[in-house]
């Protein structure tokens, strides 16, 4: 399948940006599972430093703010064609050594409440043990636009039974680490089927499984990925994954719109 993509950031400030830097990932890489075609990055009243990959080898670009910007527009396009190959994305590849998705985040820390949903449990290490540990989470955590803070931890998740993909993401990570087994945020575009323009990107797992390497599992939509998932970004977690990050000085009063157009090609 072949997907076009473009996805728009837009601040407004009410007071004057004086200095700002933005490291942005919405840029996807060519692998296996896809191609990526055409793909650039526009910069409305600011420019980009440099691009570079950061060791969990996601592309990362660098925005500088125009001094005295009341607005910033930044906007990523092209075209990527996708294989399917039912979720499963292969061996891994550095530079982070693969021990590294064990580790728990404070996002995905396995608190009392994660421990309590995975008590007598029977999730085995293979695809149909995190599928039905997928399921579970499901059936735990409804899916409600709106219902979580950005800074919910995995076991905040839990205990208030609602949440988002990011959310369902952090709780189904949790519960693979305290297992033992590595597993790793995924942020990308998801083309949906009633509608091509949304405001924000997708979120999933991968997981790794012997015999298999790294498979993708995404738990709001009970499916393993397919040719309508683009992956752009992988870490530990939300944090490491996050489409912009950043700081600057001044730009009292901002406003964010973002809107990202999926379709097919």
């Amino acid at each position: 399948m072949q997907l076009k993509i473009e996805h728009a950031t837009h601040y407004k400030f009410e007071e004057p940006v004086i200095s700002g830097l933005q490291q942005l990932r919405k840029t996807p890489k060519s692998t296996p599972q896809q191609t990526v075609g055409a793909w650039r990055t526009n910069i409305e009243n600011g420019q980009k430093e440099l691009s570079f990959e950061d060791h969990h080898n996601n592309v990362v670009e660098l925005i500088s703010f125009d001094r005295d910007a009341t607005e910033l527009v930044i906007t990523s396009k092209g075209e990527i064609t996708i294989k399917d190959t039912s979720g499963i994305v292969g061996a891994h590849r550095g530079p982070a050594p693969l021990w590294l998705y064990t580790h728990q985040t404070g996002l995905t820390q396995a608190k009392p409440p994660i421990r309590a949903f995975l008590k007598g449990r029977d999730i085995t290490a293979d695809l149909d043990g995190m599928h039905r540990l997928g399921s579970a989470i499901r059936a735990e955590v409804s899916y409600e636009i709106g219902a979580s803070d950005p800074d919910w931890s995995a076991a905040d998740v839990l205990e208030a039974g609602k949440g988002v993909c990011q959310d369902h993401t952090h709780v189904f990570l949790s519960c693979v680490r305290e297992i033992g087994l590595p597993a790793r945020y995924v942020s990308g575009y998801l083309m949906l089927n009633e509608t091509s323009v949304q405001d924000a990107m997708h979120a999933w797992a991968e997981v790794h499984i012997d015999d298999l390497g790294w498979v993708g599992f995404d738990i709001s939509n009970g499916i393993s990925p397919d040719t309508r998932y683009v992956r752009v970004a992988t870490g530990l977690d939300y944090a490491d994954a996050s489409p912009v990050t950043g700081l600057r000085v001044g730009g009292a009063g901002e406003v964010l719109d973002v809107r990202i157009d999926v379709a097919q090609q």
